[in-house]
């Protein structure tokens, strides 16, 4: 564990320099990480797959790009997701898929290890990071605080420690953000696409949003 918290160490002192900074280069978003990865045992495919919550013929589908370290994020999460997820994900209207779109080397680290537990976990698991999001996003080791909360769904340091040197799943969701940047010009978080058709974006009431959906049928 020693050998773990040094680590965690050298790796948390340039993202609390970086932390805040929008916008950041591909580049950036791996400051901390060395050159070569300790791979963990997990299959990339598996990992990026989609997250979804509803059926998959509910006649509204939306897709959110979100940063773990987003406070507009954690705010729509927190305070209207469920009643989205109650009203309309539940009863058949809509089919809600996750995918990151990390803002900075620390949100890049977090979508990580979501990523690293099994499907049924990670909702959960994301549902609790962003309850907590202060705690963790501002503590003087960022990335301590996150292996605390990840133990907590059953990762152990060394699958943490794993997860964080794994570079092909760290690619693999950035590259997911790039796609997101690409197909739809997504530069801000939380940003929805509805039906493959429109972009709306920022933290809304559910009011509001589900108002912005009922064009689609909701």
């Amino acid at each position: 564990m020693v050998g773990a918290m040094r680590q965690h160490n050298k790796i948390t002192k340039p993202l609390i320099r970086r932390h805040f900074i929008k916008g950041m280069t591909t580049a950036a978003l791996f400051v901390g990480f060395p050159n070569i990865a300790r791979s963990a045992n997990l299959s990339i495919e598996n990992a990026v797959a989609p997250r979804i919550l509803g059926k998959n013929d509910a006649p509204v589908q939306v897709v959110e790009y979100y940063s773990m370290t987003c406070g507009h994020c954690a705010a729509f999460h927190n305070n209207v997701f469920p009643t989205v997820k109650s009203k309309l994900i539940d009863t058949g209207i809509v089919r809600f898929e996750k995918r990151p779109f990390p803002l900075d080397g620390l949100a890049l680290r977090a979508h990580a290890m979501v990523r690293s537990v099994s499907r049924t976990k990670y909702f959960p698991l994301v549902k609790m990071l962003l309850a907590q999001q202060p705690i963790w996003v501002r503590a003087e080791d960022p990335l301590f605080a996150l292996m605390k909360i990840g133990r907590l769904a059953g990762i152990s340091g060394d699958e943490f420690d794993s997860t964080m040197r794994n570079r092909k799943l760290l690619e693999a969701i950035v590259a997911i953000k790039q796609k997101g940047i690409d197909d739809w010009r997504i530069a801000s978080t939380p940003s929805f696409v509805v039906n493959n058709d429109e972009v709306l974006s920022g933290n809304m009431s559910y009011e509001d949003f589900v108002e912005r959906l009922s064009d689609f049928g909701a």
